[in-house]
């Protein structure tokens, strides 16, 4: 053998292998310690392929860049006009639109999260405003944000009444979660699929569908008209519909037919009229019920102090109950400044005026993660800006 042989997988293998042949599998094999270079027993798990397995790792590399050139034309990328016309389109259904980063599907603005808001972005002057409060129906607006960059396309699902179904392809190496019932599933199309026959009901697919930039399709369905208000899910941690099914509602967005993500165009696969979520479907993705709460006791000073504290406190969270959808987490955090600066002050605990924010964003409809997460923001900003009540 005049070439020599691959050391590592010679190693592994327990034989000679030529390296004028293609480096082998060493899959779930066992490489002793004295062969590694940290001195302890290596065992090649299924999840750790490509990081070991060199064989594994090319296999990668050639599925995600084929070696057989494209010699088709490749697709221009959308201009800004173009992604201007997607936008005031979407408007015109009723569905409100923000940018998303050009060729990307994250939100363009605002380009800080809420706990490094300093109230220089125009639209923060008031406290901290995310992308679902800046999204618009308003022509205008659409076409001065769109005017000189080629912003992608969100649609923010909560205030344009939408429910949207996304069905994921699996990837090569996903493996489906403990307890999976559809292991053997090649994508959310068939375990959709399978949960209707479960059920008993035909497959909603009659409804505007769009197919994503990686081969999955977002079916589109009317927010019900009652019950209760309906949040993201993700299959893949449990919650939800099921593996490979993700849902998007009040608190989530989509990336719009005719934007682009990483070169790979979401185009509609359907144009037709967007259906009623079907009844059984809103009832497997209604919230748990929230528990029993409790009333949050404040502990008040006597006299003209406590009376403001009090009017204060009672303004904040009035106004958040009151806020219209779309703005609730928005006024959430701007009611968690205003108490944090007066917790700063010590005009109240900290902890009492957190319990007080998060019983009245659960009782409109929040999400405790993203309840907690904002708050917990706003009373940090507001702890920076302390304020006192005069005795």
């Amino acid at each position: 053998m005049t070439g020599g042989h691959w050391i590592g997988a010679s190693k592994a293998l327990g034989r000679l292998v030529p390296t004028d042949l293609p480096y082998p599998h060493i899959c779930d094999r066992a490489v002793a310690a004295e062969d590694t270079v940290s001195g302890q027993p290596l065992q090649v798990a299924r999840w750790e392929k490509a990081r070991y397995c060199a064989a594994c790792a090319d296999e990668n590399y050639q599925r995600e860049r084929p070696s057989t050139p494209d010699i088709r034309r490749p697709k221009p990328m959308p201009d800004k006009e173009s992604l201007r016309d997607v936008a005031l389109a979407a408007a015109a259904r009723g569905w409100h639109v923000f940018p998303l980063r050009p060729n990307d599907k994250r939100p363009a603005f605002p380009d800080h999260p809420a706990d490094a808001c300093t109230g220089r972005d125009p639209r923060c002057r008031n406290g901290h405003t995310g992308w679902e409060a800046r999204a618009t129906v308003d022509p205008d607006r659409i076409r001065r944000g769109w005017a000189e960059t080629p912003y992608g396309v969100g649609i923010a699902c909560g205030p344009s009444g939408l429910v949207v179904v996304d069905l994921d392809v699996r990837k090569p190496d996903q493996v489906p979660p403990p307890g999976c019932p559809y292991p053997a599933a090649s994508g959310g199309v068939d375990v959709l699929a399978a949960l209707c026959e479960a059920a008993g009901q035909p497959v909603p697919d009659d409804t505007y569908a769009v197919t994503t930039g990686r081969g999955g399709a977002h079916l589109y369905f009317r927010h019900p008209t009652s019950g209760p208000a309906l949040r993201n899910t993700a299959g893949e941690r449990g919650n939800g519909l099921g593996w490979l099914v993700d849902t998007r509602a009040h608190g989530g967005y989509v990336v719009a037919a005719g934007s682009t993500v990483a070169g790979r165009p979401y185009a509609v696969a359907r144009d037709l009229p967007v259906a009623d979520l079907p009844g059984w479907l809103a009832k497997r993705l209604a919230p748990a019920p929230l528990p029993p709460q409790r009333p949050v006791a404040v502990d008040l000073p006597s006299g003209r102090s406590g009376a403001y504290l009090d009017a204060a406190i009672n303004g904040q969270l009035d106004q958040l109950r009151r806020a219209a959808e779309g703005e609730r987490n928005h006024m959430l955090y701007v009611s968690a400044v205003a108490l944090g600066q007066l917790a700063a002050g010590g005009a109240l605990p900290a902890d009492q005026a957190a319990a007080l924010l998060e019983q009245a964003a659960l009782s409109i409809g929040l999400t405790r993660f993203e309840t907690l997460r904002t708050i917990r923001s706003g009373l940090a900003a507001g702890a920076r800006r302390p304020r006192t009540v005069a005795a």
